[in-house]
């Protein structure tokens, strides 16, 4: 075999080899913690603690998102991505950066408008009440 011929064939397979071992390597990670938490719950006889058991297999956040902290970091990704098109690369990425910043100062914009903490949401409506 032609060595020439040997990189570029790995550099697709490795297109394809590198996600195919992340879902198999997430697939097993996530069938022993099932089995795990499902062995415990066969001997557990207090049933506010199956309860937290099953709550550990839901893997969303309990919180909501918080547009304001997000917004930040985004805004501040694409001031830099505008300063490195300034000093770098030129008037292409100059652009990226100026709409990464845009999308960040709408996120900012959006977490002062929709406040989404129980707590801002009770603060609102409190403030809502008095007038």
């Amino acid at each position: 075999m032609d060595f020439e011929l040997i990189i570029p064939m790995l550099g697709v397979m490795t297109g394809i080899i590198v996600p195919v071992s992340l879902f198999t390597l997430l697939y097993f990670e996530r069938k022993d913690k099932n089995k795990t938490i499902l062995e415990i719950s066969k001997n557990i006889d207090n049933p506010s603690k199956v309860e937290d058991l099953i709550g550990m297999l839901d893997d969303r956040k309990k919180e909501p998102i918080n547009y304001r902290r997000t917004g930040v970091v985004t805004l501040f990704s694409g001031v830099g991505l505008f300063l490195f098109g300034v000093f770098f690369l030129g008037s292409v990425l100059k652009g990226v950066g100026a709409l990464v910043a845009a999308i960040g100062s709408g996120q900012i914009i959006a977490g002062y408008l929709y406040p989404n903490t129980s707590e801002e949401l009770t603060n609102a409506v409190e403030v809502f009440e008095k007038k």
